[in-house]
């Protein structure tokens, strides 16, 4: 067991490789994804040079960590009733996705002639796609609100439900299940507890929300953090995937009033966890066990770079999408990740070939390349689709004409009045909420200044030394604003209770 310090400073070193990396591939349109893949490759132990973390396993937490909350931000950006409004086009497409991937997968691994049961375990490490690199690609691309997104995540989604299937019917041919009862007793338990949470996201937001009604950031941090990784560990213990466990909690909180401060609070844990994430993978990659299986992994490149576009054709045509949508869900979709691996290890621990893990790690590395530059590319990948294959894109209604005046007004002109007012150090502002200021009805709190950086005031935005923020007020309001801002700058919280004047 190396030293915590050891540990530390691993993490650390890191986290600071891929952020210096990210930062060069930044200037070039580089991904950040197999960035943080290839530093791991470098500095792992099976590549000559710098070895910053011996042991990958080391890390397993931490990158556990980043993939909780890569799905957990996932949940949090799409609601209940987007993901079910799509009705039977989506999940046609999705079920399309998978019979064609998952089966040309099987079939490829009888080609290969390993064995009946690598076959099937190769089918799963070359037919589902990684769904916090899907995350990954879209967030970073930033086609949250593109509709092409709902199928792509009906996709995902639908793929990881497919895994708890999936899963149970492969312990007997990994040696987990003694028999078919013990398979179909897996089945039932996850899928009780996905129809649980499914029934929680619809009807219980309620109740939840009081989880994290309070003002104070803190408090709401350690809930929701706790919610989240609670969740996709029960999930994981009862067969179904820790990711999709973190999804749905992630849906439920995402449904609650409180979803757009979550999301702000969750983008720094998101970014670097999701960063150790990846850099834990490139840490478990050999390079001469790959090169050994070359040929194999080309082939199966070759093959699901094909048949995911293929799905994205018949995708865009049941949706009337374009040729650029087309690529845009076919290549989105062609990254694998997590979840080839988990299975290229549990194939190696039942003692099936051992050039599974070799295939899997090249197979998931390259596609994790040309996946997200593909996808980040969509002017020029799009191309290689022929533009007959898709059809004309359907009709849709033409964004509303803007019929605005643009210019420059004085607040004098628009009745208003302007406070700038300076958080000095002593003043009992610091920590007070926006809310807790109690301002006079008419008055809009409206800029926050900290750091350089600026956002816009919340309620429940908190006050700190050295901030300075902006609010509007009619001119009458003026006098009694200034005062209670004043009050608050004396007492704090205790201005409500020794009068306007603070004192």
């Amino acid at each position: 067991m190396p030293h915590a310090a050891d540990l530390l400073v691993a993490l650390g070193s890191a986290l600071l490789i891929c952020g210096l990396l990210a930062r060069i591939g930044g200037r070039y349109g580089v991904p950040t994804i197999p960035l943080y893949m290839v530093a791991g490759l470098v500095f792992g132990p099976f590549t000559p040079g710098l070895v910053l973390v011996p042991e990958p396993h080391d890390l397993d937490l931490v990158a556990k960590l980043g993939l909780v909350f890569l799905l957990f931000y996932l949940g949090l950006e799409f609601t209940l009733d987007k993901l079910t409004s799509g009705g039977r086009k989506l999940l046609s497409a999705a079920t399309i996705y998978l019979v064609l991937n998952v089966g040309g997968g099987l079939v490829y691994g009888f080609a290969l002639g390993w064995g009946v049961a690598d076959a099937f375990v190769i089918a799963g490490i070359v037919g589902i796609s990684s769904t916090a690199i899907v995350t990954k690609v879209i967030v970073e691309n930033r086609r949250l609100s593109n509709p092409e997104t709902k199928v792509i995540l009906g996709i995902a989604v639908l793929e990881d439900i497919f895994l708890a299937f999936y899963l149970a019917l492969l312990q007997p041919v990994l040696g987990g299940a003694g028999n078919a009862q013990e398979a179909l007793v897996g089945i039932a338990g996850a899928f009780t507890f996905l129809i649980a949470l499914f029934a929680i996201a619809r009807y219980g937001t309620r109740l939840v929300s009081r989880l994290i009604s309070v003002p104070d950031e803190e408090i709401v941090v350690v809930v929701f953090v706790g919610l989240a990784i609670a969740m996709a560990g029960l999930a994981e213990l009862l067969g179904v995937s820790d990711a999709i466990g973190a999804f749905m909690v992630g849906l439920i909180l995402g449904a609650t009033t409180r979803a757009g401060r979550l999301r702000q609070l969750t983008h720094p844990l998101r970014d670097a966890f999701g960063a150790v994430f990846f850099f834990h993978f490139g840490l478990s990659i050999h390079p001469d066990d790959v090169v050994s299986v070359a040929p194999q992994v080309a082939s199966a490149v070759v093959m699901t770079v094909l048949l995911a576009t293929i799905a994205g054709v018949i995708a865009a045509r049941l949706h009337g999408f374009g040729r650029v949508e087309a690529a845009a869900i076919g290549f989105t979709v062609l990254t694998r990740g997590e979840f080839s691996l988990i299975l290229a290890a549990l194939a190696t621990g039942a003692g099936l070939d051992p050039r599974i893990g070799a295939l899997a790690a090249g197979y998931v590395l390259i596609l994790a390349v040309i996946g997200p530059l593909a996808a980040g590319q969509l002017r020029f990948s799009s191309r290689l689709i022929p533009a007959r294959l898709v059809g004309p894109a359907a009709e849709r209604p033409p964004p509303p004409s803007l019929d605005l005046k643009v210019g420059t007004s004085s607040l004098y002109q628009l009745g208003a009045e302007l406070l700038q007012v300076h958080v000095t150090p002593g003043s009992l502002l610091h920590g007070v909420h926006i809310a807790e200021l109690r301002l006079p009805p008419g008055t809009t709190p409206a800029l926050l200044v900290r750091d350089g950086e600026t956002s816009p005031l919340q309620a429940t935005s908190q006050l700190r030394t050295g901030d300075v923020f902006l609010i509007f007020t009619r001119p009458e309001l003026q006098e009694e604003a200034e005062r209670r801002l004043r009050a608050v700058h004396r007492a704090g919280r205790l201005a409500a209770w020794q009068g306007e004047t603070g004192r």
